[in-house]
């Protein structure tokens, strides 16, 4: 039989039920949560794995694109290349910076009168280039003057008229010029006096009529009067008047040779002085070019010398032979003058003009020389047209001496290579307008 104690010892006590179900519910709470974390994990791991799906099914349609849009480009590159050469030349230059050819046939170049030339070694003139200024040429200037002082009474010469040798330019009147032709009248009329008296006496002298006393005298009056009338005369001549005039003070000025009126200082009713310039005449068809010469280039400049000279202010150029170099150095300036007789039949040259006079001082050798028409300028660049297949390409150059004739090349052709050396601007003229059809 179980004692009391025993008893009490099986049975559960009501505190532990308790706690025991308080373990199961916590248990229960537990798994409920567990389950719905597990569910909600579950969840957004499958929208992570769709929209990693989406990403990869959107990256390979555009990567499927990007190779059809490859191949498109590939395939409209390949039907580009196909062209013909021709048309590819005329839309687009070869390479970056280089100008397409400029095509022209066999006929074209003929009719334009391109010359082909190869670039070779050659000899270039070594210049140097002074300033100067175009002069009147003073051994062909005049600067008239009345001689006689008085009052205009007419002008017939105009600023800028070309005029004759002794063609009249103005009338003045001259109380003085009245005075002298007055004088030589007068010993004309005693020189006809002393001529019949002489004859005369002589005649009576011849007849024993007349004592010789007599006719010595009348001889003596007679050259005495004719000395009076020579000496009147030539006073006349000396000032540039007529010896007869219908007007006594009328002086006329005239132009000593043929030239032009570059100068004009009086007017009708004007009074003038004898000594005061009232024309200044020139032959305009021959000047002088003047240029300062530094001490360390005179044994350059020698008379004699033929010399090259350029309008500074357009295109403009001729020859001359240096005719005189100063013997003195300038004090101020430690220069000597020279100066150049031109030419000057269609009055290019006029006095005032700037110019830039080239003197030869040697000749160098250079390794590649092509003509200096041949060098243009396109987009500022110096350039020289080589011939190709198609045509003319233009060359880049770098360019050193010139003489005028023939220029140096220093880069950009070789000996050997073909050029246009003549009508080269003509190549240019029809890459210009090549150049603007492609751009409309």
């Amino acid at each position: 039989m179980n004692t009391p104690r025993q008893r009490q010892a099986g049975r559960i006590s009501r505190t532990q039920l308790i706690a025991m179900a308080l373990i199961v519910l916590l248990g229960l709470v537990a798994g409920g949560l567990l389950l719905k974390g597990d569910n909600k994990t579950q969840a957004m791991s499958d929208e992570a794995r769709e929209k990693q799906e989406r990403d990869e099914a959107k990256g390979k349609h555009e990567k499927d694109e990007k190779e059809a849009d490859g191949q498109k480009d590939e395939k409209e590159r390949k039907e580009d290349k196909g062209h013909g050469d021709a048309e590819q030349r005329e839309k687009a230059p070869a390479r970056e910076g280089e100008q397409a050819p400029v095509v022209l046939t066999a006929d074209q170049i003929k009719a334009a009168g391109i010359v082909v030339a190869q670039a070779s070694a050659g000899r270039i003139g070594t210049t140097i280039l002074m300033p100067g200024e175009i002069r009147f040429n003073e051994d062909r200037t005049a600067r008239v003057v009345p001689r006689f002082g008085g009052v205009v009474e007419s002008v017939a010469a105009n600023l800028g008229q070309s005029v004759k040798k002794g063609q009249l330019l103005a009338t003045v009147s001259s109380p003085a010029l009245s005075d002298l032709r007055s004088e030589l009248q007068s010993a004309q009329k005693r020189l006809g006096l002393a001529k019949t008296t002489y004859e005369r006496e002589k005649k009576l002298f011849e007849d024993k009529i007349s004592p010789e006393m007599d006719y010595l005298q009348a001889q003596q009056a007679l050259r005495e009067a004719e000395i009076a009338t020579a000496n009147a005369a030539q006073k006349l001549k000396a000032l540039g008047a007529s010896p007869t005039s219908d007007n006594l003070s009328r002086y006329e000025l005239r132009a000593p040779f043929d030239a032009m009126v570059v100068e004009k200082h009086l007017a009708l009713g004007e009074a003038v002085k004898e000594d005061t310039p009232v024309f200044t005449i020139s032959d305009l068809s021959g000047v002088w070019a003047e240029i300062s010469v530094p001490a360390k280039d005179l044994p350059l400049v020698r008379v004699g010398e033929k010399v090259s000279v350029h309008a500074s202010s357009f295109e403009q150029t001729t020859t001359g032979t240096i005719s005189y170099v100063g013997a003195l150095i300038g004090e101020q300036t430690r220069t000597a003058t020279a100066r150049i007789v031109l030419a000057n039949p269609k009055m290019a040259w006029r006095p005032g003009l700037l110019v830039n006079v080239e003197i030869i001082a040697g000749e160098v050798e250079t390794p590649v020389t092509v003509a200096s028409s041949a060098i243009q300028t396109v987009e500022g660049r110096e350039v020289v047209f080589m011939a190709v297949s198609e045509g003319f390409k233009a060359q880049p150059v770098k360019t050193g001496r010139t003489d005028g004739q023939h220029t140096e090349i220093l880069s950009g052709l070789k000996v050997g290579d073909r050029y246009a050396s003549t009508n080269s601007f003509v190549i240019k003229a029809e890459g210009g307008k090549a150049s603007a059809e492609h751009d409309e």
